[in-house]
């Protein structure tokens, strides 16, 4: 039996968190149109008959000054130090420019193994792809190279083989039924910001963080009560997030309630979502302390 930890990588929108998914076969990290989603390193688990594959999606590699996007580039740069194994996801879809050889430099020191992966290969152009390829042989030489789909599930069969090739031999960490080790609390807020951010555009997604109130558990009823703030940093994105007559926040429960009811199997559950601004929060160390787990 094997079991191994694997940091996934690469620039915003490279498409990590759609490839755990599909390996995790269930939503663990949520993704959307909108670059950087990802704040948090999340955890999925893929356990099959050769042993277990604990995953971190991190943050998306982007290069800024801005408070919370250091924060973010320091989440996925400390990952790649903690486990056995490094999938680097490369969009060839974009040439390859400052941030990408920034990202690629970081992963050519590291001692540990690494297998990059050029994804979109649904559609990729060929000159993009060789491009592509020609890039990893001048960054990382000698690393094993890949082509998936990740939207697609193509080429995910022989990503799984080649990191357990590197796998250690060891007992499974979590329960062979595990797909994520994520706290209820953060599964739930998660959701509902997916949902919030997939409804507006431009920069309020980057300003929008969801706060758990509480959840409570009637058995009187066997009903679930969640409460929660989707917080934005000035009071004229609150506006925008309700919606005319309270349309936005109306589709964003109906958006998440399948989700966060499928956490709570056989109960009702009740959604109650508020909106509130904290000015500058992504300038406020307590608070990114708080949610950057």
């Amino acid at each position: 039996m094997k079991c191994a930890t694997v940091a996934i990588i690469g620039r915003p929108s490279a498409g990590k968190s759609t490839l755990l998914n599909t390996i995790c076969e269930m939503k663990v990290s949520i993704t959307a149109s909108t670059p950087q989603t990802t704040r948090n390193a999340i955890r999925g688990i893929y356990t099959d008959e050769r042993g277990q594959l604990i995953f971190t999606d991190t943050p998306g590699f982007h290069l800024s000054e801005k408070t919370l996007n250091k924060r973010l580039q320091e989440t996925a740069l400390k990952t790649l130090e903690e486990n056995d194994a490094v999938l680097y996801i490369l969009d060839a879809k974009r040439s390859a420019g400052e941030e990408e050889k920034a990202l690629a430099s970081h992963i050519a020191k590291l001692k540990t193994p690494v297998i990059c992966v050029i994804n979109k290969s649904d559609i990729l152009k060929e000159e993009e792809l060789a491009e592509a390829q020609a890039f990893l042989e001048e960054m990382l030489p000698g690393k094993t190279v890949l082509g998936a789909s990740a939207k697609l599930d193509e080429g995910v069969d022989e990503i799984l083989i080649e990191l357990f090739k590197h796998a250690p031999e060891g007992e499974l960490l979590y329960p062979a039924d595990a797909y994520t080790d994520q706290n209820l609390e953060f599964r739930i807020s998660e959701i509902i910001r997916e949902k919030a951010i997939n409804l507006v555009t431009e920069e309020i997604p980057h300003a929008i963080y969801v706060e758990i109130a509480d959840i409570e558990y009637s058995e009187e009823n066997n009903t679930v009560w969640v409460r929660a703030f989707i917080v934005v940093e000035r009071d004229t994105q609150k506006g925008i997030v309700v919606g005319k007559r309270g349309a936005g926040i109306a589709k964003i429960r109906k958006g998440a309630e399948p989700e966060i009811r499928d956490i709570f199997p056989g109960k009702k559950l009740r959604l109650d979502l508020r909106v509130k601004a904290q000015d500058k929060w992504r300038n406020n160390s307590i608070i990114l302390d708080r949610i950057l787990r």
